[in-house]
């Protein structure tokens, strides 16, 4: 069996070794505030994710915790993807959304939140959340128990990573021309 999560620490805090000796470490350590510009910005065009983890949040490091702030314009969704280090606990704070995971078994949890609900989605399955309002946007927060989750998403990790077209025609039942128009639609644009 593999186990992958955070490590269990024995001290109270890490300092990265890169943390400049002239800077003490004090309350501005803990502090994170890259949360701010978008907790109180307009919404995006985007479909944005906002992380506080490790690499922008290094007191964070062996605490076993993190945050994502998620924006969804009308008509949003964050694909399918997988946290292979921690469970997600996703709290919408306006407007709704249709969220699901599936497990190992292949069944569907599914359900449509409004703000104030949460939902749990196991450490490594894979799950995703959509806006289907048309007209109005909704935003959510997740908390991780893990300082760095970890995320995978489906859709670019199948078809943007260089598995052969041929691999992938067989494994979709599908032709290779078509898996060659799902990966031109994944393509970053230039």
């Amino acid at each position: 069996m593999v186990m992958a999560g955070d490590a269990d620490i024995t001290t109270d805090i890490v300092v990265p070794m890169n943390y400049s000796a002239n800077k003490a470490v004090d309350g501005n350590f803990f502090t994170f505030t890259g949360l701010r510009n978008v907790v109180n910005s307009d919404y995006t065009q985007n479909f944005t994710v906002t992380k506080a983890n490790t690499a922008n949040f290094p007191a964070l490091d062996g605490q076993s915790v993190s945050y994502t702030f998620l924006q969804f314009p009308a008509g949003a969704i964050n694909p399918p993807h997988t946290h292979p280090r921690s469970a997600e606990l996703l709290l919408v704070l306006k407007g709704w959304l249709n969220v699901g995971f599936i497990d190992t078994n292949n069944k569907i949890y599914k359900q449509t939140l409004t703000a104030g609900d949460m939902f749990v989605f196991p450490k490594g399955l894979v799950h995703y959340q959509s806006n289907d309002d048309p007209k109005q946007p909704s935003t959510s927060i997740s908390a991780f128990g893990s300082a760095n989750a970890g995320t995978v998403s489906v859709p670019l990790s199948v078809f943007t990573t260089g598995i052969d077209d041929t691999i992938l025609a067989k494994a979709f039942k599908t032709d290779v021309a078509t898996i060659q128009k799902l990966k031109a639609g994944l393509a970053p644009k230039a």
